[in-house]
């Protein structure tokens, strides 16, 4: 049975979806790379497909669970989460929490459902928009997730995380270069702040970019 996670005409194995990992080292992780003091390394330009196998992030060498044993823990890690939003169905920062609780166990459509209704509550929230174009992003939708980007970026033009997820989408799935370049050389200019190791994997980023 089709995967409800995989993009349009094709089946997802589960394998395949881990591979996703390699795509993730842009998008999504950008987030917790710039802000987060994330250890991922630096950011390249992605040269993997979206499904080519993989072995997970942080997996320990034993057996992968599946995506139904994955769906399965972020129901459980959800559960106490989802029992306060039915006290406040309409708290925007509680239902980014759970959307983040489906994405990080690959239940893309799951946690673009909440990141949806976050944005219902607060059209403003751009962390639940970024995360959605991610999570849009993973399940074949590169279009929609620009979209999303574009709408972070008319409500906080300067915002990296939205730059530079806008620049991997559209190196990536759009084979635009000239773009990608465009959007990380904006994330330079609008956030001088960026420590030196931060503003580094941003210029190998574009350095990598620019090869091709």
């Amino acid at each position: 049975m089709p995967d409800e996670t995989a993009p349009p005409g094709s089946v997802w194995q589960a394998r395949q979806v881990y591979g996703m990992a390699a795509v993730c080292l842009l998008v999504g992780l950008a987030i917790g790379y710039l802000f987060r003091g994330s250890q991922s390394p630096a950011p390249t330009a992605p040269k993997a497909s979206r499904t080519q196998p993989a072995a997970m992030a942080g997996t320990t060498g034993g057996p992968m669970p599946s995506l139904e044993q994955m769906k399965q823990m972020a129901d459980k890690k959800a559960e106490p989460l989802l029992a306060k939003l039915k006290s406040d169905p309409n708290n925007s920062g509680l239902l980014l929490q759970i959307g983040n609780i489906y994405k990080a166990t690959h239940q893309f459509q799951d946690a673009i459902s909440y990141y949806d209704r976050a944005l219902k509550a607060d059209s403003k929230n751009v962390l639940a928009r970024n995360e959605m174009a991610s999570c849009l992003y993973y399940t074949g939708d590169a279009d929609g997730a620009l979209a999303q980007l574009e709408q972070s970026l008319k409500a906080d033009p300067k915002n990296a995380d939205a730059l530079f997820n806008l620049g991997a989408i559209k190196l990536d799935a759009k084979k635009d270069a000239k773009g990608a370049v465009a959007a990380w050389q904006q994330l330079l200019k609008s956030n001088p702040e960026l420590d030196a190791r931060k503003k580094a994997a941003v210029q190998k980023a574009i350095a990598d970019a620019s090869k091709g």
